[in-house]
Protein backbone atom coordinates (compact mmCIF):
# COMPACT_ATOMS: atom_id res chain seq x y z
CA UNK A 1 0.00 0.00 0.00
CA UNK A 2 1.36 3.46 -1.40
CA UNK A 3 2.00 5.91 1.61
CA UNK A 4 -1.15 7.76 -0.05
CA UNK A 5 -3.39 5.12 0.22
CA UNK A 6 -2.70 5.01 3.64
CA UNK A 7 -3.23 8.71 4.64
CA UNK A 8 -7.20 8.26 5.18
CA UNK A 9 -6.53 5.62 7.81
CA UNK A 10 -3.49 7.62 9.55
CA UNK A 11 -5.97 10.38 9.81
CA UNK A 12 -8.25 7.86 11.06
CA UNK A 13 -6.48 6.36 13.71
CA UNK A 14 -4.94 9.80 14.80
CA UNK A 15 -8.83 11.34 15.01
CA UNK A 16 -9.26 8.54 17.59
CA UNK A 17 -6.13 9.32 19.65
CA UNK A 18 -6.83 12.55 19.64
CA UNK A 19 -10.93 12.16 20.52
CA UNK A 20 -9.34 10.27 23.53
CA UNK A 21 -6.31 12.73 24.33
CA UNK A 22 -3.87 9.99 24.20
CA UNK A 23 -1.53 12.45 23.81
CA UNK A 24 -1.31 12.38 27.82
CA UNK A 25 1.18 9.74 26.85
CA UNK A 26 3.62 11.88 25.50
CA UNK A 27 5.24 13.21 28.95
CA UNK A 28 6.25 9.41 29.76
CA UNK A 29 7.36 7.95 26.59
CA UNK A 30 9.56 10.57 24.38
CA UNK A 31 8.95 10.01 21.05
CA UNK A 32 6.90 12.87 20.40
CA UNK A 33 8.67 15.16 23.17
CA UNK A 34 9.16 17.76 20.15
CA UNK A 35 5.59 18.63 19.01
CA UNK A 36 4.23 18.54 22.25
CA UNK A 37 3.52 22.03 22.08
CA UNK A 38 0.83 20.96 19.29
CA UNK A 39 -1.22 19.94 22.63
CA UNK A 40 -2.58 23.42 23.04
CA UNK A 41 -4.52 22.98 19.53
CA UNK A 42 -6.11 20.08 20.28
CA UNK A 43 -10.15 20.00 21.24
CA UNK A 44 -10.79 19.17 24.65
CA UNK A 45 -12.03 15.62 25.42
CA UNK A 46 -15.84 15.37 26.85
CA UNK A 47 -16.68 14.76 29.86
CA UNK A 48 -17.43 11.12 30.47
CA UNK A 49 -13.44 10.46 28.34
CA UNK A 50 -12.12 13.16 30.20
CA UNK A 51 -13.39 11.50 33.65
CA UNK A 52 -11.27 8.57 32.79
CA UNK A 53 -8.09 8.05 33.61
CA UNK A 54 -4.82 7.65 30.63
CA UNK A 55 -4.70 4.05 30.22
CA UNK A 56 -8.72 3.45 30.43
CA UNK A 57 -8.72 6.10 27.19
CA UNK A 58 -5.89 4.50 25.42
CA UNK A 59 -7.91 1.31 26.31
CA UNK A 60 -11.17 2.56 25.13
CA UNK A 61 -9.25 3.70 21.73
CA UNK A 62 -7.23 0.71 20.86
CA UNK A 63 -10.70 -0.83 21.08
CA UNK A 64 -12.94 1.37 18.93
CA UNK A 65 -9.76 0.93 16.22
CA UNK A 66 -10.41 -2.58 16.14
CA UNK A 67 -9.73 -6.19 16.89
CA UNK A 68 -5.72 -5.76 15.19
CA UNK A 69 -4.95 -2.69 17.24
CA UNK A 70 -6.43 -4.80 20.57
CA UNK A 71 -3.93 -7.57 20.00
CA UNK A 72 -1.20 -4.97 19.61
CA UNK A 73 -2.67 -3.28 22.88
CA UNK A 74 -2.15 -6.65 24.22
CA UNK A 75 1.24 -6.91 23.49
CA UNK A 76 2.04 -3.85 24.98
CA UNK A 77 0.94 -4.51 28.03
CA UNK A 78 3.34 -7.36 28.76
CA UNK A 79 6.06 -4.50 28.11
CA UNK A 80 5.94 -3.16 31.78
CA UNK A 81 9.61 -2.28 31.34
CA UNK A 82 8.73 0.59 28.78
CA UNK A 83 5.26 1.92 29.13
CA UNK A 84 3.85 3.06 32.61
CA UNK A 85 2.35 0.82 35.31
CA UNK A 86 -1.17 2.15 35.30
CA UNK A 87 -0.98 1.59 31.24
CA UNK A 88 -0.17 -1.78 31.03
CA UNK A 89 -2.48 -3.07 34.10
CA UNK A 90 -5.58 -1.28 31.55
CA UNK A 91 -3.98 -2.59 28.49
CA UNK A 92 -4.20 -5.91 30.34
CA UNK A 93 -7.68 -5.84 30.39
CA UNK A 94 -7.85 -6.02 26.73
CA UNK A 95 -10.48 -7.98 25.54
CA UNK A 96 -10.49 -9.49 22.33
CA UNK A 97 -14.67 -9.78 21.28
CA UNK A 98 -16.22 -7.73 18.11
CA UNK A 99 -19.85 -8.21 16.83
CA UNK A 100 -19.76 -11.80 15.26
CA UNK A 101 -20.87 -12.20 11.54
CA UNK A 102 -24.12 -13.73 10.57
CA UNK A 103 -24.15 -17.86 10.79
CA UNK A 104 -25.13 -18.06 6.89
CA UNK A 105 -21.83 -17.06 6.35
CA UNK A 106 -19.97 -19.19 8.91
CA UNK A 107 -21.81 -22.33 6.88
CA UNK A 108 -20.87 -21.19 3.49
CA UNK A 109 -17.15 -21.00 4.80
CA UNK A 110 -17.36 -24.02 5.94
CA UNK A 111 -18.98 -25.83 2.85
CA UNK A 112 -16.15 -23.94 0.34
CA UNK A 113 -13.10 -25.03 3.00
CA UNK A 114 -14.01 -28.56 3.05
CA UNK A 115 -15.51 -29.16 -0.18
CA UNK A 116 -18.91 -30.87 1.06
CA UNK A 117 -22.73 -29.47 2.09
CA UNK A 118 -22.76 -28.93 5.76
CA UNK A 119 -25.66 -31.54 5.79
CA UNK A 120 -22.97 -34.37 5.15
CA UNK A 121 -20.42 -33.03 7.06
CA UNK A 122 -22.70 -32.69 10.14
CA UNK A 123 -25.87 -33.71 11.99
CA UNK A 124 -26.77 -30.23 12.94
CA UNK A 125 -24.93 -27.53 12.55
CA UNK A 126 -26.12 -24.55 15.03
CA UNK A 127 -26.00 -20.93 12.90
CA UNK A 128 -25.96 -18.72 16.28
CA UNK A 129 -22.10 -18.73 17.49
CA UNK A 130 -20.77 -19.67 21.09
CA UNK A 131 -18.36 -17.12 20.69
CA UNK A 132 -16.81 -14.61 17.93
CA UNK A 133 -13.13 -12.64 18.28
CA UNK A 134 -11.41 -10.97 16.06
CA UNK A 135 -10.33 -13.14 13.51
CA UNK A 136 -12.78 -16.53 13.71
CA UNK A 137 -15.94 -17.34 15.64
CA UNK A 138 -17.24 -20.14 17.08
CA UNK A 139 -20.40 -22.85 16.07
CA UNK A 140 -21.47 -25.34 18.08
CA UNK A 141 -22.52 -28.99 16.24
CA UNK A 142 -22.78 -32.09 15.78
CA UNK A 143 -21.25 -35.25 13.43
CA UNK A 144 -23.11 -37.95 12.10
CA UNK A 145 -24.33 -41.13 14.60
CA UNK A 146 -22.46 -43.46 11.56
CA UNK A 147 -19.72 -41.11 10.97
CA UNK A 148 -15.61 -42.54 11.92
CA UNK A 149 -13.64 -39.79 11.92
CA UNK A 150 -9.92 -39.20 12.14
CA UNK A 151 -8.56 -37.13 15.20
CA UNK A 152 -5.40 -35.82 16.07
CA UNK A 153 -2.79 -38.74 14.78
CA UNK A 154 -4.39 -40.02 12.16
CA UNK A 155 -6.68 -42.69 14.02
CA UNK A 156 -9.50 -43.55 13.62
CA UNK A 157 -12.87 -42.42 16.21
CA UNK A 158 -16.53 -43.73 15.81
CA UNK A 159 -18.78 -40.91 16.56
CA UNK A 160 -21.33 -42.22 19.48
CA UNK A 161 -24.48 -43.35 18.81
CA UNK A 162 -26.25 -40.03 18.82
CA UNK A 163 -23.23 -37.88 16.93
CA UNK A 164 -20.77 -36.55 18.58
CA UNK A 165 -21.10 -33.05 19.84
CA UNK A 166 -17.96 -30.96 18.65
CA UNK A 167 -17.37 -27.12 18.09
CA UNK A 168 -16.18 -25.51 14.62
CA UNK A 169 -14.24 -22.67 14.28
CA UNK A 170 -14.24 -20.49 11.29
CA UNK A 171 -12.39 -17.28 10.36
CA UNK A 172 -14.32 -14.19 9.43
CA UNK A 173 -14.87 -13.11 6.02
CA UNK A 174 -11.76 -10.65 4.53
CA UNK A 175 -10.05 -11.64 7.44
CA UNK A 176 -6.55 -11.81 5.32
CA UNK A 177 -7.55 -8.30 3.45
CA UNK A 178 -7.72 -6.44 7.37
CA UNK A 179 -5.11 -7.78 8.67
CA UNK A 180 -3.27 -6.98 5.65
CA UNK A 181 -4.37 -3.28 5.66
CA UNK A 182 -3.86 -3.16 9.18
CA UNK A 183 -0.77 -4.39 9.49
CA UNK A 184 0.75 -2.28 6.88
CA UNK A 185 -0.48 0.90 9.22
CA UNK A 186 1.52 -0.83 11.76
CA UNK A 187 4.47 -0.79 10.10
CA UNK A 188 4.20 2.49 9.34
CA UNK A 189 4.00 3.46 12.87
CA UNK A 190 6.94 0.82 13.88
CA UNK A 191 8.95 2.71 11.35
CA UNK A 192 8.25 5.94 12.68
CA UNK A 193 9.06 4.93 16.22
CA UNK A 194 12.93 3.17 14.99
CA UNK A 195 13.51 6.65 13.00
CA UNK A 196 12.49 8.98 15.93
CA UNK A 197 12.35 7.71 19.26
CA UNK A 198 15.91 8.23 21.28
CA UNK A 199 16.32 4.66 22.24
CA UNK A 200 14.88 3.15 19.61
CA UNK A 201 17.86 0.09 19.71
CA UNK A 202 16.53 -0.87 23.01
CA UNK A 203 13.12 -0.93 22.33
CA UNK A 204 13.56 -2.58 18.74
CA UNK A 205 10.04 -1.74 17.29
CA UNK A 206 10.57 -2.87 14.39
CA UNK A 207 11.01 -6.35 15.86
CA UNK A 208 7.82 -6.06 17.81
CA UNK A 209 5.98 -5.05 14.83
CA UNK A 210 7.59 -8.50 13.22
CA UNK A 211 6.26 -10.50 16.50
CA UNK A 212 2.69 -8.92 16.45
CA UNK A 213 2.54 -9.67 12.69
CA UNK A 214 3.78 -13.43 12.84
CA UNK A 215 1.52 -14.34 15.79
CA UNK A 216 -1.79 -12.85 13.56
CA UNK A 217 -0.16 -14.85 10.46
CA UNK A 218 -0.21 -17.81 12.10
CA UNK A 219 -4.28 -17.38 13.43
CA UNK A 220 -5.13 -16.44 9.91
CA UNK A 221 -4.53 -20.63 9.45
CA UNK A 222 -6.66 -23.02 11.50
CA UNK A 223 -4.49 -26.09 10.58
CA UNK A 224 -1.54 -24.05 12.27
CA UNK A 225 -3.90 -24.31 15.81
CA UNK A 226 -5.17 -27.91 14.86
CA UNK A 227 -1.57 -28.91 15.14
CA UNK A 228 -0.90 -27.17 18.02
CA UNK A 229 -3.62 -28.40 20.36
CA UNK A 230 -2.40 -31.82 18.75
CA UNK A 231 0.76 -31.41 20.14
CA UNK A 232 -0.11 -29.75 23.36
CA UNK A 233 -2.48 -32.61 24.18
CA UNK A 234 0.32 -35.29 23.33
CA UNK A 235 2.83 -33.34 25.99
CA UNK A 236 -0.02 -33.73 28.17
CA UNK A 237 -2.05 -36.91 27.38
CA UNK A 238 -0.67 -39.18 30.50
CA UNK A 239 -1.02 -36.00 33.11
CA UNK A 240 -4.29 -35.34 35.41
CA UNK A 241 -3.92 -31.54 35.40
CA UNK A 242 -4.44 -30.73 31.71
CA UNK A 243 -7.08 -31.45 29.25
CA UNK A 244 -6.60 -30.76 25.79
CA UNK A 245 -9.58 -31.17 23.53
CA UNK A 246 -8.96 -33.10 20.29
CA UNK A 247 -8.93 -32.20 16.86
CA UNK A 248 -11.33 -33.93 14.36
CA UNK A 249 -8.64 -33.51 11.41
CA UNK A 250 -11.20 -35.10 8.93
CA UNK A 251 -13.65 -32.12 9.40
CA UNK A 252 -10.15 -29.59 9.56
CA UNK A 253 -8.84 -26.88 6.86
CA UNK A 254 -7.06 -23.56 6.37
CA UNK A 255 -10.37 -21.99 7.34
CA UNK A 256 -12.35 -24.17 9.47
CA UNK A 257 -11.29 -26.14 12.60
CA UNK A 258 -13.57 -28.72 14.39
CA UNK A 259 -12.78 -30.07 17.84
CA UNK A 260 -14.31 -32.19 20.50
CA UNK A 261 -16.77 -30.16 22.55
CA UNK A 262 -16.13 -29.70 25.81
CA UNK A 263 -17.73 -28.27 29.07
CA UNK A 264 -16.61 -26.17 32.11
CA UNK A 265 -16.07 -23.79 34.44
CA UNK A 266 -13.73 -20.21 33.31
CA UNK A 267 -11.42 -20.56 35.66
CA UNK A 268 -12.03 -16.98 36.68
CA UNK A 269 -15.56 -17.93 37.87
CA UNK A 270 -15.08 -18.23 41.81
CA UNK A 271 -18.35 -18.53 42.53
CA UNK A 272 -18.90 -21.02 40.12
CA UNK A 273 -16.04 -23.31 41.77
CA UNK A 274 -17.04 -22.70 44.72
CA UNK A 275 -20.39 -24.30 44.10
CA UNK A 276 -18.72 -27.07 42.34
CA UNK A 277 -16.62 -27.68 45.64
CA UNK A 278 -13.12 -27.42 43.58
CA UNK A 279 -10.33 -27.35 45.86
CA UNK A 280 -9.23 -23.87 44.61
CA UNK A 281 -5.25 -23.80 46.28
CA UNK A 282 -4.97 -27.20 44.70
CA UNK A 283 -5.96 -25.99 41.30
CA UNK A 284 -3.81 -22.31 41.58
CA UNK A 285 -0.42 -24.77 42.89
CA UNK A 286 -1.54 -26.98 39.82
CA UNK A 287 -1.61 -24.03 37.79
CA UNK A 288 2.00 -22.45 38.45
CA UNK A 289 3.51 -26.24 38.09
CA UNK A 290 1.59 -26.77 34.29
CA UNK A 291 3.40 -23.01 33.74
CA UNK A 292 6.44 -24.56 34.51
CA UNK A 293 6.28 -27.87 32.60
CA UNK A 294 5.39 -26.12 29.53
CA UNK A 295 8.02 -23.69 29.50
CA UNK A 296 10.52 -25.56 30.80
CA UNK A 297 9.91 -29.22 30.39
CA UNK A 298 8.26 -29.37 26.78
CA UNK A 299 9.13 -25.32 25.35
CA UNK A 300 6.12 -25.10 23.81
CA UNK A 301 3.67 -23.02 26.17
CA UNK A 302 0.03 -21.48 25.57
CA UNK A 303 0.66 -17.76 25.18
CA UNK A 304 -2.52 -16.52 25.71
CA UNK A 305 -3.51 -18.30 28.75
CA UNK A 306 -6.56 -15.52 29.93
CA UNK A 307 -9.35 -16.55 31.72
CA UNK A 308 -11.72 -17.39 28.52
CA UNK A 309 -9.40 -19.97 27.43
CA UNK A 310 -8.47 -21.56 30.65
CA UNK A 311 -11.46 -24.07 32.03
CA UNK A 312 -12.05 -25.86 35.12
CA UNK A 313 -13.45 -29.63 34.41
CA UNK A 314 -16.55 -29.39 36.95
CA UNK A 315 -16.62 -33.49 37.13
CA UNK A 316 -13.68 -33.42 39.69
CA UNK A 317 -13.64 -31.31 42.52
CA UNK A 318 -11.11 -32.80 44.77
CA UNK A 319 -8.23 -33.08 42.39
CA UNK A 320 -9.03 -30.51 39.84
CA UNK A 321 -8.02 -30.60 36.60
CA UNK A 322 -7.69 -27.45 33.88
CA UNK A 323 -8.87 -27.67 30.39
CA UNK A 324 -7.34 -25.50 27.70
CA UNK A 325 -8.63 -24.04 24.69
CA UNK A 326 -7.98 -21.47 21.36
CA UNK A 327 -4.58 -22.83 20.51
CA UNK A 328 -3.42 -20.04 18.34
CA UNK A 329 -1.13 -18.24 20.19
CA UNK A 330 1.34 -21.14 21.48
CA UNK A 331 5.25 -20.09 22.49
CA UNK A 332 8.51 -21.40 22.18
CA UNK A 333 11.98 -20.62 23.06
CA UNK A 334 14.79 -20.68 21.43
CA UNK A 335 17.34 -23.30 23.94
CA UNK A 336 19.94 -21.18 24.97
CA UNK A 337 17.62 -18.04 25.79
CA UNK A 338 15.20 -21.22 28.01
CA UNK A 339 18.27 -22.09 29.68
CA UNK A 340 19.40 -18.70 30.69
CA UNK A 341 15.98 -17.38 31.68
CA UNK A 342 15.48 -21.03 33.78
CA UNK A 343 18.83 -20.06 35.36
CA UNK A 344 17.73 -16.64 36.15
CA UNK A 345 14.58 -18.03 37.65
CA UNK A 346 16.61 -20.28 39.93
CA UNK A 347 18.96 -17.02 41.05
CA UNK A 348 15.88 -15.08 42.03
CA UNK A 349 14.74 -17.73 44.34
CA UNK A 350 18.17 -18.08 46.05
CA UNK A 351 18.29 -14.36 45.75
CA UNK A 352 21.91 -14.72 44.28
CA UNK A 353 21.85 -11.11 42.46
CA UNK A 354 25.84 -11.49 41.30
CA UNK A 355 24.66 -14.72 39.25
CA UNK A 356 21.75 -12.92 37.91
CA UNK A 357 23.81 -10.30 37.01
CA UNK A 358 26.29 -12.65 35.22
CA UNK A 359 23.69 -14.63 33.63
CA UNK A 360 21.93 -11.01 32.19
CA UNK A 361 25.74 -10.52 30.60
CA UNK A 362 26.26 -13.65 29.68
CA UNK A 363 23.18 -14.69 27.48
CA UNK A 364 23.98 -11.42 25.30
CA UNK A 365 21.30 -9.20 26.92
CA UNK A 366 23.28 -6.95 27.75
CA UNK A 367 26.38 -5.33 26.34
CA UNK A 368 30.16 -7.44 27.69
CA UNK A 369 31.70 -4.23 29.31
CA UNK A 370 28.72 -3.24 32.06
CA UNK A 371 30.94 -4.19 35.15
CA UNK A 372 28.91 -7.17 36.89
CA UNK A 373 29.28 -5.36 40.17
CA UNK A 374 27.34 -2.03 39.40
CA UNK A 375 24.49 -4.39 38.20
CA UNK A 376 24.65 -6.89 41.20
CA UNK A 377 23.72 -3.50 43.14
CA UNK A 378 20.99 -2.27 41.16
CA UNK A 379 19.58 -5.56 41.04
CA UNK A 380 20.10 -5.86 44.82
CA UNK A 381 18.61 -2.48 45.52
CA UNK A 382 15.47 -3.62 43.74
CA UNK A 383 14.77 -6.98 44.83
CA UNK A 384 15.79 -6.68 48.61
CA UNK A 385 12.70 -4.86 49.29
CA UNK A 386 10.06 -7.54 48.37
CA UNK A 387 12.18 -10.00 49.99
CA UNK A 388 11.52 -8.40 53.40
CA UNK A 389 7.69 -9.62 52.56
CA UNK A 390 6.38 -13.21 53.05
CA UNK A 391 6.96 -15.10 49.90
CA UNK A 392 2.95 -15.70 49.36
CA UNK A 393 3.01 -11.64 49.15
CA UNK A 394 5.61 -11.21 46.45
CA UNK A 395 4.97 -11.05 42.99
CA UNK A 396 7.39 -12.92 40.57
CA UNK A 397 5.76 -11.36 37.90
CA UNK A 398 6.31 -8.15 39.47
CA UNK A 399 10.26 -8.43 40.69
CA UNK A 400 10.49 -9.75 36.68
CA UNK A 401 9.49 -6.24 35.35
CA UNK A 402 11.29 -4.28 38.09
CA UNK A 403 14.41 -6.10 37.12
CA UNK A 404 13.47 -5.32 33.13
CA UNK A 405 12.87 -1.86 33.97
CA UNK A 406 16.34 -1.69 35.89
CA UNK A 407 18.48 -3.08 33.40
CA UNK A 408 17.32 -0.43 31.00
CA UNK A 409 19.55 1.81 32.49
CA UNK A 410 22.22 -0.34 31.99
CA UNK A 411 21.34 -0.70 28.21
CA UNK A 412 19.52 -3.71 28.44
CA UNK A 413 18.63 -5.45 24.66
CA UNK A 414 14.79 -6.26 24.85
CA UNK A 415 14.32 -9.78 24.07
CA UNK A 416 11.28 -10.06 21.82
CA UNK A 417 11.56 -13.98 22.20
CA UNK A 418 10.27 -13.19 25.35
CA UNK A 419 7.31 -11.10 25.12
CA UNK A 420 5.09 -13.94 25.06
CA UNK A 421 6.81 -15.60 28.00
CA UNK A 422 6.05 -12.26 30.32
CA UNK A 423 2.74 -12.29 29.12
CA UNK A 424 1.79 -16.00 30.21
CA UNK A 425 3.46 -15.42 33.06
CA UNK A 426 1.42 -12.63 34.17
CA UNK A 427 -1.59 -13.95 32.80
CA UNK A 428 -0.54 -17.23 34.84
CA UNK A 429 0.44 -15.68 38.48
CA UNK A 430 -2.41 -12.94 38.18
CA UNK A 431 -4.79 -16.02 37.64
CA UNK A 432 -3.84 -17.82 40.52
CA UNK A 433 -3.84 -15.02 42.76
CA UNK A 434 -6.99 -14.81 41.83
CA UNK A 435 -8.31 -18.53 42.79
CA UNK A 436 -5.86 -18.76 45.18
CA UNK A 437 -5.13 -15.03 47.57
CA UNK A 438 -2.63 -17.01 49.49
CA UNK A 439 -0.72 -18.80 47.56
CA UNK A 440 3.11 -18.95 47.97
CA UNK A 441 4.15 -19.11 44.18
CA UNK A 442 7.81 -18.98 45.32
CA UNK A 443 7.67 -22.49 47.22
CA UNK A 444 5.24 -24.03 44.36
CA UNK A 445 7.61 -22.77 41.33
CA UNK A 446 11.02 -23.68 42.86
CA UNK A 447 10.98 -27.25 43.43
CA UNK A 448 9.02 -27.81 39.82
CA UNK A 449 12.16 -25.85 38.29
CA UNK A 450 14.38 -27.69 39.48
CA UNK A 451 13.31 -30.96 39.00
CA UNK A 452 13.05 -30.07 35.34
CA UNK A 453 16.39 -28.65 35.42
CA UNK A 454 17.76 -31.55 36.82
CA UNK A 455 16.23 -34.09 34.41
CA UNK A 456 16.88 -31.28 31.34
CA UNK A 457 20.47 -30.90 31.97
CA UNK A 458 21.30 -34.98 33.16
CA UNK A 459 24.22 -36.68 32.39
CA UNK A 460 21.72 -39.57 31.24
CA UNK A 461 19.99 -36.86 28.32
CA UNK A 462 23.34 -35.21 27.84
CA UNK A 463 24.49 -39.15 26.72
CA UNK A 464 21.31 -39.67 24.89
CA UNK A 465 21.79 -36.14 23.24
CA UNK A 466 25.59 -36.95 21.75
CA UNK A 467 24.33 -40.32 20.55
CA UNK A 468 21.82 -38.17 18.21
CA UNK A 469 24.51 -36.41 17.13
CA UNK A 470 27.32 -39.05 16.42
CA UNK A 471 26.68 -39.47 12.81
CA UNK A 472 26.45 -35.49 12.53
CA UNK A 473 29.99 -35.31 14.00
CA UNK A 474 31.28 -38.45 11.75
CA UNK A 475 30.18 -36.69 8.79
CA UNK A 476 32.24 -32.97 9.78
CA UNK A 477 35.19 -34.46 11.05
CA UNK A 478 37.13 -34.66 7.88
CA UNK A 479 36.28 -31.45 7.24
CA UNK A 480 37.45 -29.67 10.52
CA UNK A 481 41.17 -29.55 9.81
CA UNK A 482 41.16 -27.58 6.32
CA UNK A 483 37.92 -25.50 7.72
CA UNK A 484 40.98 -24.66 10.28
CA UNK A 485 43.66 -24.38 8.21
CA UNK A 486 41.81 -22.29 5.86
CA UNK A 487 40.34 -20.21 8.37
CA UNK A 488 44.20 -19.56 9.91
CA UNK A 489 45.39 -18.30 6.57
CA UNK A 490 42.82 -15.89 6.20
CA UNK A 491 43.42 -14.40 9.59
CA UNK A 492 47.28 -14.39 8.48
CA UNK A 493 46.60 -12.57 5.31
CA UNK A 494 44.31 -10.33 6.94
CA UNK A 495 41.55 -11.46 4.72
CA UNK A 496 39.31 -12.66 7.53
CA UNK A 497 35.98 -11.16 8.74
CA UNK A 498 37.68 -10.53 12.26
CA UNK A 499 40.27 -8.39 13.75
CA UNK A 500 42.05 -9.03 17.14
CA UNK A 501 43.72 -6.48 19.56
CA UNK A 502 46.26 -7.67 22.09
CA UNK A 503 43.54 -7.60 24.89
CA UNK A 504 41.15 -9.89 22.74
CA UNK A 505 44.22 -11.93 22.03
CA UNK A 506 44.78 -12.43 25.16
CA UNK A 507 41.43 -13.52 26.13
CA UNK A 508 41.32 -15.51 23.17
CA UNK A 509 44.54 -17.20 24.76
CA UNK A 510 43.12 -17.59 28.15
CA UNK A 511 39.84 -19.02 26.54
CA UNK A 512 41.81 -21.89 24.76
CA UNK A 513 43.91 -22.67 28.09
CA UNK A 514 40.39 -23.39 29.72
CA UNK A 515 38.53 -24.83 27.26
CA UNK A 516 41.49 -27.24 26.97
CA UNK A 517 41.78 -28.01 30.50
CA UNK A 518 38.09 -28.67 30.46
CA UNK A 519 37.73 -30.61 27.58
CA UNK A 520 40.94 -32.67 29.01
CA UNK A 521 39.21 -33.35 32.39
CA UNK A 522 35.76 -34.76 31.05
CA UNK A 523 37.56 -36.60 28.30
CA UNK A 524 39.32 -37.93 31.29
CA UNK A 525 36.59 -38.74 33.83
CA UNK A 526 34.24 -39.74 30.46
CA UNK A 527 36.63 -42.41 29.86
CA UNK A 528 36.47 -43.99 32.85
CA UNK A 529 32.88 -43.87 33.23
CA UNK A 530 32.22 -45.40 30.28
CA UNK A 531 34.89 -47.93 30.63
CA UNK A 532 33.89 -49.03 33.87
CA UNK A 533 30.58 -48.94 32.65
CA UNK A 534 31.48 -51.81 29.80
CA UNK A 535 33.20 -53.34 32.32
CA UNK A 536 30.66 -53.56 34.70
CA UNK A 537 27.97 -54.85 32.25
CA UNK A 538 30.03 -57.72 31.33
CA UNK A 539 30.77 -58.69 35.38
CA UNK A 540 27.35 -58.50 35.74
CA UNK A 541 26.47 -61.14 32.65
CA UNK A 542 29.71 -63.33 33.82
CA UNK A 543 29.33 -62.72 37.80
CA UNK A 544 32.61 -61.06 37.84
CA UNK A 545 32.09 -58.90 40.91
CA UNK A 546 35.25 -57.07 41.17
CA UNK A 547 34.35 -54.54 38.44
CA UNK A 548 32.23 -53.37 40.62
CA UNK A 549 34.51 -52.14 42.17
CA UNK A 550 36.12 -50.40 38.75
CA UNK A 551 32.59 -49.03 38.30
CA UNK A 552 32.65 -46.98 41.36
CA UNK A 553 36.21 -45.56 40.58
CA UNK A 554 35.18 -44.77 37.50
CA UNK A 555 32.28 -42.53 38.90
CA UNK A 556 34.03 -41.03 41.47
CA UNK A 557 36.76 -40.04 38.99
CA UNK A 558 34.01 -38.33 37.05
CA UNK A 559 32.66 -36.76 40.10
CA UNK A 560 36.66 -35.41 40.99
CA UNK A 561 37.44 -34.73 37.22
CA UNK A 562 34.33 -32.40 36.49
CA UNK A 563 34.54 -29.87 38.92
CA UNK A 564 38.04 -29.62 38.70
CA UNK A 565 37.86 -29.42 35.21
CA UNK A 566 35.52 -25.96 36.31
CA UNK A 567 37.83 -24.11 38.27
CA UNK A 568 40.27 -21.24 37.00
CA UNK A 569 43.88 -21.54 36.55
Amino acid sequence: MTPLRLLPRVVHVAAVLVRYRVDDLIDEQHALRPLRWLRVFLPRPRKPIAALPRGARLRAALTELGPIWVKAGQVLSTRRDLIPEDVAEELAHLQDRVTPFPGSEARAIVEQSLGKPIGELYANFDETPLASASVAQVHAARLHPSTTVSAAGGRPIASTAVGREVVVKVLRPNIHQNIRQNLELLDALAWLVQRWHPQADKIRPRDMFDEVAKTLHNELNLQNEGANASLLRRNFESSEDLYVPEVIWSHTGERVLTMERVYGIPADDLAGLDKAGIDRRALAEKGIRLFYEQVFRDNFFHADAHPGNIWVDPTRSRDPRFIALDFGIMGSLPQEDQYWLAENFIAMFERDYHRIAELHIAAGWMPRDIRVDELEAAIRTVCEPYFTRPLSEISLAEVVAKLFSVARKFELTLQPQLILLQKTLLNVEGLGRQVDPGIDIWSVAQPVLERILADRYSARRALKEMRKRIPEWLRIAPLIPEKIHDALEALAEGNGPLQFGERELEHLRMLQREVQRRILAAAFGGALLVGAGLIFALGDRYGIWPPIILAVIGVASFAVAWPWSRTKQ
